[in-house]
């Protein structure tokens, strides 16, 4: 890492990733998510400003985006949760396949490139811009959730692209809650609770997948910088109550909009880095 910087560089970023820790923070509590799909191309930019090898970059970004997302969904979890508005017997139901999910996400982390990671986000990054630029809540497969079988395997495979991905799951479980009848409140406070089985896992999975990794940069655990995570934190646990108050309180369209074009600019981003 270049230590280069001038007092004034670092300020600004310092101050992009507090920004990046309150979207993130605030989009969690909102939208039942766990704010990687904000943090990940924040952490990419400032990473790359910071001259984190390449071999590393996409590994130090998402399993630094986990170490926040721990916090973050926690606390999102518990807002809802206080509203009586998260469906407990369905998180205990899929929640140790969603875990085993995220272990071979960990495993596949731990021998997979940068530019394959990349790859997952461009390609699953798209289809979530995709469908939140659609916004059709209203779309339905079925009155009730699929067979039991169904479910657990549909757990695994968010499990499985979320550690690659490193976000909370809440817009795929979302996407899949409210498919099969459940309103889009009680989807996100459901989806809010999935969070912290995806990240605590995941967090671990990065650290063991990172460890004795080379070219990791100063105060890093893993495939984590402590010194990034230790910005942002506070600022997305700060903001998360204010997201869910929101949740409980007014529309989403426009968000939903605004944020379906960032996630469709971070692909994009992405893209242009491995093309």
């Amino acid at each position: 890492m270049d230590p280069g910087f001038a007092p004034a560089e670092i300020v600004v970023l310092i101050l992009a990733l507090l920004a990046g820790g309150l979207a993130t923070g605030f989009l969690a509590g909102l939208l039942g998510i766990g704010g990687g799909g904000v943090l990940v191309p924040v952490l990419f930019e400032t990473f790359s400003a910071l001259g984190v090898p390449e071999s590393v970059r996409m590994h130090m970004v998402l399993g630094t985006s986990f170490a926040v997302i721990v916090p973050t969904a926690w606390r999102s979890f518990r807002g809802h949760l206080a509203k009586g508005a998260v469906d407990t017997d369905l998180l205990r139901r899929l929640g140790p396949y969603l875990v085993a999910g995220v272990v071979a996400g960990a495993a596949l982390v731990s021998t997979a490139s940068g530019t394959a990671l990349k790859w997952v986000w461009i390609i699953c990054g798209s289809l979530l811009a995709v469908k939140m630029a659609l916004g059709r809540d209203d779309w339905q497969l079925g009155n009730d959730l699929p067979r039991r079988g169904v479910m657990r395997a549909i757990a695994f495979a968010i499990g499985v692209i979320s550690t690659l991905m490193s976000i909370g799951g809440g817009m795929f479980f979302v996407s899949v809650l409210t498919l099969y009848g459940r309103s889009l409140l009680s989807a996100v406070a459901t989806s809010s609770g999935f969070g912290p089985m995806i990240a605590v896992p995941g967090l671990i999975g990065y650290i063991w997948a990172g460890w004795g990794a080379a070219d990791l940069p100063p105060l890093s655990l893993g495939y984590v910088s402590l010194l990034s995570a230790a910005v942002i934190i506070p600022a997305s646990v700060f903001a998360a109550p204010y997201g869910v108050r929101t949740a409980h309180g007014i529309p989403k369209r426009r968000l939903e909009l605004a944020f379906a074009a960032f996630l469709a600019l971070v692909a994009t981003r992405l893209l242009i880095s491995v093309l």
